[in-house]
């Protein structure tokens, strides 16, 4: 490998892309193929057949970074808490090395995020910055001075996980998390944690998308849910600066396009933080949906 590019593959549930950057971080070219259904042996080979497709195009051998769902365990080696179950249990790592014939790369797809933007995105230049995913789940991801933190069992930016912090009397209890406990930060702040507390104080049944729409209508209830949502980001997004004091956050994932967010939510964290001024900037991403591959890319 002359290193004179990178090969990100994002493992997504229904699609397998593969992009190619150069060591400006330019994109050469990007690929895709649909997941196969339930089948880890033929995701493998999806996977083998993209590096070298992609490689033909290049002529030559790159480095290859693997962006996936879920997190391979320090001490089995297996992947866990994927969203392709069939990968559960499995261990990727050693049987992409086996297949390609040469060491990889691979980290969870907030990690990705995160270091993407770190590196030439929306938080490029910044010393330590918290990538958010918020979308189906809650995750997040930590870079410090452009290298990726996954700490001693891989979990590093689990932020989701955490109980809700300062929560008032009807937020005591939480909400069920499939995680087995109650509270969790990605009960609230999840696409169909929003959901569900819109139905829950009396709104109908309505996307985070719908939700936005219907406030800017006029309609009270839409808002309430709203200004719930920023609260609870802000107060989640606070316990993180009081440990971490970012230089910059970034949001990606579907909540990430509620643009009201970035001006709502700053105003409140001083509330919330352990100091005197406030001003952490909470930004949207550069790259968007493709921040999960070229993050991959960028872990050579």
């Amino acid at each position: 490998m002359n290193g004179n590019y990178r090969i990100g593959v994002d493992l997504g549930g229904t699609k397998i892309e593969a992009i190619v950057l150069n060591q400006q971080g330019d994109e050469v070219t990007r690929m895709r193929v649909r997941t196969p259904n339930d089948d880890y042996q033929q995701i493998l080979l999806s996977i083998a057949d993209l590096v070298e497709e992609v490689e033909e195009g290049l002529n030559e051998v790159a480095t290859i970074g693997i962006c996936t769902p879920g997190a391979i365990s320090p001490a089995s080696g297996l992947l866990k808490n994927s969203n392709t179950v069939c990968m559960n249990g499995q261990p990727i790592k050693k049987d992409l090395v086996s297949l390609l014939g040469r060491e990889i790369r691979i980290a969870n797809d907030a990690n990705c995020f995160a270091l993407s933007e770190a590196i030439d995105g929306a938080a490029a230049g910044a010393q330590v910055v918290f990538g958010v995913i918020v979308g189906t789940g809650t995750g997040a991801g930590i870079v410090i001075n452009q290298n990726l933190l996954t700490g001693r069992h891989a979990i590093a930016g689990e932020w989701g996980h955490n109980p809700l912090p300062w929560p008032t009397e009807t937020e005591m209890q939480g909400p069920e998390c499939y995680c087995g406990k109650r509270g969790c930060i990605e009960t609230y702040l999840s696409g169909p944690g929003i959901t569900k507390d819109h139905q829950l104080q009396g709104g109908d049944k309505a996307n985070a998308e719908q939700i936005v729409e219907l406030a800017a209508l006029g309609f009270e209830r839409a808002e309430a849910t709203l200004q719930r949502y920023e609260e609870r980001m802000a107060k989640s997004l606070a316990s993180v600066i009081n440990i971490l004091d970012p230089e910059v956050i970034v949001l990606g994932g579907g909540m990430s396009n509620i643009e009201r967010l970035y001006t709502n939510v700053p105003r409140l964290l001083s509330k919330y933080v352990f100091s005197d001024v406030v001003n952490t900037p909470i930004v949207p991403p550069k790259f968007g949906d493709s921040s999960g591959v070229r993050g991959a890319a960028w872990l050579w």
